[in-house]
C-alpha cells in the first residue's frame, strides 16, 4: 500500500522582491504568515503502519523554521529574492537529504496564494 504523509509548519518573516517593477507594492518590505506543507510518499510498512516517523520531518523542518521565523528573507543565503516559487526550492534542496521520499512542498504566503513545487 502507497500512501503520502503531510506535515505542516509555519512561521512568520519579512521579505522584498528585488525583481519585480518599479511601484510594485511587492517592491516594499511587507511580511507574510508562511504555512509549509511538506510531503513524503512511499510504501506503508507492514511493521510499524507508516511511510515514514514524521518526527523526523519536524527535525529537519525545525531548523529551517528557526532561521526564517521573525526574519527578514532577503538576508538568508540562497533567499536573495524570497518568491515562494523559489523558497519552496530552497526548502527542497534543505530537506531532500534528510527526507527519503520526499514527493512535494507547498508554501502558502496568504490563505488564497501558495506555490508547489515537487523537485523538478
Amino acid at each position: 500500500m502507497r500512501a503520502r504523509l503531510t506535515k505542516d509548519f509555519f512561521f512568520e518573516s519579512a521579505q522584498t522582491l528585488p525583481q519585480v517593477p518599479p511601484g510594485h507594492k511587492c517592491a516594499s518590505m511587507h511580511g507574510h504568515s508562511f504555512r509549509i506543507e511538506v510531503s513524503i510518499e512511499g510504501e506503508v510498512n507492514a511493521a510499524t503502519g507508516w511511510i515514514y516517523d514524521h518526527a523526523q520531518i519536524g527535525k529537519a523542518m525545525r531548523p529551517l523554521v528557526a532561521q526564517l521565523d521573525h526574519a527578514y528573507l532577503n538576508d538568508i543565503p540562497g533567499l536573495e529574492n524570497p518568491t515562494i516559487e523559489l523558497m519552496a526550492a530552497w526548502f527542497w534542496e534543505k530537506l531532500s537529504p534528510h527526507c527519503p521520499g520526499l514527493c512535494e512542498i507547498v508554501i502558502h504566503e496568504t490563505p488564497r496564494a501558495r506555490c508547489s513545487y515537487r523537485g523538478e
